[in-house]
């Protein structure tokens, strides 16, 4: 099937031709989208994936326990794709101690964390904003700033061409629409996220629209991690997960050049079809991995928790830390003090108590200023992130 996915629009020198492509409305249309069998066998897996991804997060006493991980663990391999090599025992330091020995990559997963955040908030805050160009912007101001792309205007629609490959628009992969179409464009996929369809499923929405964003490509820089985002956003918009315990970018740095090849047929060929497919795979995929990395921190998590309470250093005070840990896998002695209001001494025992019953390590070595880590949580959220 081929379908005509937008236009084209001559720029550029006399010396040197550019063709821009421009984006037509969604949803696809001449002909419109056509969902198969296969298409509607794989949505029913992706969703019964969901389902029981969803179902991991009521499996434990706080969600936190889940959503601090799995949050983190989005931003890490999110910010890989675009070139950090920030490690999750990086960020999990940096966190406890605001030390680290790669502050630039740190950041930029730093800011991933706090624009989803503030996203989020703002989605859940009735008073918020909704998913629209304000709140797209904020959050890309939130991203960018102070990192690498920091002075490529954070939080403003570009005001002139931007490509993707290449050295510069006239040798490049792709090259997206000109900036006088963005306005347009970018109120017209704000009001098609807000237009009621009963004849395409949420997720089905949330895959086009990531494409639809990707191909506008409104920033200088940051497009492929707010587009990712993006995702996960619309996921809680439209109620097909209540956390963003779903991180696709895992599925799509595997699959990297699929993903790219896939992008960009949607352009040249309109096969939105073989996106969907695509897209649907990398769904379930991602789905089964936050299934299996959920049940392995919630029977280590309860093994632990079992252990200690056996243990002959157990105590309210150890107990109440262990509860926290999932939230802060690396800790030190003053956050105990300000996160429990409690003295320095009874902070050490609670620390000691743990690291007696091999739950909790000292990371530093150090006699003074020591951190502590909860390892074998910390190594399973990073499973997989060095791909």
């Amino acid at each position: 099937m081929h379908r005509t996915t937008g236009r084209y629009r001559n720029t550029g020198t006399a010396e040197e031709a550019v063709k821009c492509f421009i984006p037509h409305s969604l949803p696809p249309q001449n002909p419109e989208l056509t969902l198969t069998d296969e298409h509607l066998t794989q949505l029913q897996k992706a969703t019964d994936a969901l389902t029981r991804l969803s179902v991991c997060e009521n499996m434990v006493p706080s969600a936190q326990w889940f959503l601090y991980g799995f949050v983190r663990k989005e931003a890490l391999v999110s910010s890989r794709i675009e070139g950090t090599q920030a490690t999750f025992h990086d960020i999990a330091i940096y966190e406890a101690t605001q030390r680290t020995e790669q502050p630039a990559d740190v950041e930029e997963v730093c800011n991933y964390i706090t624009a989803l955040t503030y996203a989020r908030k703002q989605l859940h805050d009735p008073k918020g904003l909704p998913i629209s160009r304000r709140l797209l912007t904020e959050t890309h101001k939130l991203l960018m700033s102070g990192v690498r792309g920091a002075d490529r205007q954070p939080g403003v629609v570009r005001k002139s061409q931007n490509w993707i490959g290449g050295s510069r628009p006239g040798n490049a992969l792709f090259v997206p629409p000109p900036a006088d179409c963005l306005d347009e464009l970018l109120a017209d996929l704000e009001g098609w996220i807000h237009t009621s369809d009963e004849t395409l499923p949420p997720l089905i929405r949330a895959g086009l629209a990531h494409v639809q964003f990707e191909t506008i490509h409104p920033f200088l820089d940051g497009n492929g991690r707010l587009g990712r985002m993006l995702i996960t956003l619309l996921a809680e918009h439209w109620g097909f997960m209540q956390s963003p315990l779903l991180y696709l970018s895992l599925a799509f740095k595997r699959r990297q050049s699929e993903y790219y090849r896939y992008l960009g047929a949607v352009r040249t060929e309109g096969d939105w079809e073989g996106w969907i497919s695509f897209f649907l795979d990398c769904v379930i995929e991602a789905a089964e991995d936050g299934i299996i990395t959920a049940t392995r921190l919630f029977k280590m998590i309860s093994d632990d928790r079992r252990s200690f309470l056996a243990h002959k250093t157990a105590s309210v005070s150890a107990i109440r830390l262990l509860e926290i840990l999932p939230e802060h896998p690396m800790i030190t002695t003053t956050q105990v003090v300000t996160l429990f209001e409690t003295s320095k001494p009874t902070a050490r025992k609670a620390i000691n108590a743990l690291v007696e019953a091999g739950i909790l390590e000292e990371n530093t070595g150090k006699a003074r200023d020591r951190v502590y880590v909860y390892r074998s949580y910390l190594n399973e959220l990073a499973r997989d992130t060095d791909i």
